[in-house]
């Protein structure tokens, strides 16, 4: 059986590295027998670590047997094995763990005042927004590793990072912190930039969505306001970047627009085929081209940024749909969170909603990590799409103001004090 690689195993292939020492000493026969033990994703995972762990895996061929085994593929089977595309499988066992696996759902104490929003990347959760510092965590061992305090009395806004920054709207300016802890904040004269409700930050440009209806590009290297963009009549609400540098926005009067920082009006403007409220959260799938919006009415749309037009408009929450979000590469399904605390999963070609998940009000468990975080161990339960969310107590479904997306794993803001990841298994 042969594995398809991706243009993602390619790309990683070089960022491979030498293993460490320890691990060095280890023959072939004692890592086959480590490897053995590890599902399909923690295997892929191994293939990037270095050039001998990715060279044992698939001499031995672990990978196609760790999919044969989960396809439930007999090996006796008379037909020819056929190639698996590892990522493609890896979407689907994503989606069924999200629509049918136990959940777990594990919530620490992430601030000492209350805090709205949460960004992940790469094992990294950054928190903030509220509060007067920005918190950057390991999902691995919740440990704190950094904290980035705000700058005077000015409030944080919204904020991103990548690899080596972190970029925060900060009051009226934008302010970039180094991972090492350096700070510096943009130059700007007074009253050039109005009030910024939103921003968005991919290297090198950040796209602040700005009350009195205008979009405002920033150069992360000159740091100058390269482009200003008027998008909306009413205030910009939020925004969403694609990597060809479009970027989406949302308005409070309901419409979507769809601008490039090369031109100085919109490439196009949605709007609603019915009257769903304003627009809260935006959400953009590089990988099929289509955007997804949530409004204050509950309302979740889709929309084909090749034709332009909207594909789907389907109520999925009675409140307000404060964040969706899907992974990267998934284009099966993607998670809805607002003000009900239900968490939702819905179907990106329909907007049905597959699955309604809250937690469960008792703490089965609480752990004291070594980085002396306390963390709570809760189970989460899937309730029938016919049941009055109001009538489900209010404890087990905290507000969710932010949600972030990882594999088989969402983190989940609540205007709280604490952070939640809930995580999907799927046997």
């Amino acid at each position: 059986m042969g594995i398809t690689e991706t243009a993602g195993e390619s790309s990683a292939r070089k960022t491979r590295r030498r293993a460490p020492t320890s691990f060095e000493s280890l023959d072939t026969d004692i890592l086959c027998i480590i490897f053995s033990f590890l599902d399909l994703f923690d295997l892929v995972h191994c293939t990037v670590v270095c050039n001998s762990w990715y060279a044992v895996i698939k001499k031995l061929k672990l990978l196609q047997s760790s999919c044969r085994r989960m396809h439930q593929l007999g090996s006796t089977s008379l037909e020819q094995p056929r190639e698996i595309d590892v990522e493609d499988f890896a979407m689907k066992h994503h989606k069924m763990a999200l629509l049918r696996g136990r959940i777990e759902i594990e919530r620490w104490e992430a601030h000492s005042h209350r805090f709205s929003q949460c960004r992940m990347k790469k094992g990294l959760l950054l928190t903030g927004v509220g509060d007067k510092v920005m918190r950057l965590w390991s999902l691995n061992s919740y440990k704190c590793m950094e904290e980035y305090s705000l700058p005077d009395a000015a409030s944080l806004v919204d904020f991103d990072f990548d690899e080596s920054k972190i970029v925060g709207l900060v009051g009226t300016r934008i302010s970039i912190w180094r991972r090492n802890g350096q700070r510096s904040i943009f130059p700007s004269r007074e009253g050039t930039i109005p009030k910024g409700l939103c921003m968005r930050y991919i290297d090198p440009e950040a796209v602040v969505g700005c009350e009195d209806g205008t979009a405002r590009v920033f150069d992360m290297y000159s740091k100058t306001c390269s482009q200003i963009i008027r998008t909306h009549g009413g205030p910009i609400t939020c925004l969403s970047l694609s990597d060809n540098q479009l970027f989406l926005s949302g308005s409070s009067l309901g419409r979507v627009t769809v601008s490039d920082p090369l031109l100085d009006q919109p490439v196009a403007m949605l709007k609603s085929t019915i009257t769903a409220g304003g627009i809260q959260t935006i959400c953009f799938n590089q990988g099929s081209n289509l955007a997804f919006s949530g409004t204050t009415a509950g309302y979740v749309s889709c929309w084909d940024l090749r034709k332009m037009r909207q594909v789907w408009e389907n109520r999925v929450s009675p409140n307000v749909v404060y964040s969706i979000q899907q992974l990267k590469n998934d284009t099966s399904v993607m998670v809805a969170g607002g003000i009900d605390g239900v968490l939702r999963v819905v179907d990106q070609k329909s907007g049905r909603v597959l699955s309604s998940c809250i937690m469960d009000d008792k703490v089965s468990t609480v752990l004291r990590r070594q980085s002396q975080v306390v963390v709570e161990k809760r189970r989460g339960k899937r309730v029938s799409q016919d049941v009055e969310i109001d009538k489900i107590e209010r404890k087990t479904r905290p507000q969710i103001s932010c949600i972030a997306m990882g594999m088989k794993k969402v983190v989940t803001a609540h205007s709280g004090k604490f952070i939640s990841v809930w995580k999907f298994n799927h046997s």
